[in-house]
């Protein structure tokens, strides 16, 4: 049997997961911290935001708006638990990165 050395495969690990790190710069933002004075989600604070383009400032806006403690993206298409949160606002936003809607849940 012959050995083959696993290292040049261990080597390249690093730049395939920078390749991955690249190609997800249009994805949603990363998470928004919790609101420090949030409690229960009022979702008519939020729907204002509605027609604005998604960002992490926008994302603490909303927190700050909506009372809420967490904020959930919603991507288009994208699959999500149907567990309810009183504390939790969920952003909708379209392909183009556009909020179409603003929940409590």
């Amino acid at each position: 049997m012959r050995f083959i050395p696993k290292a040049p495969v261990l080597l390249l690990a690093p730049a395939m997961l920078g390749a991955c790190t690249a190609a997800m710069s249009d994805a949603a933002p990363g998470p928004v911290p919790p609101s420090p004075t949030g409690g229960a989600c009022n979702a008519d604070g939020g729907s204002s935001f509605v027609g604005q383009r998604v960002s992490e400032t926008l994302g603490a806006r909303v927190l700050a708006a909506t009372g809420a403690k967490s904020l959930r993206w919603g991507p288009p298409g994208g699959a999500m638990t149907m567990d309810f949160r009183e504390d939790r606002v969920n952003v909708f936003y379209d392909a183009n990165m556009v909020v179409e809607r603003i929940t409590c849940g």
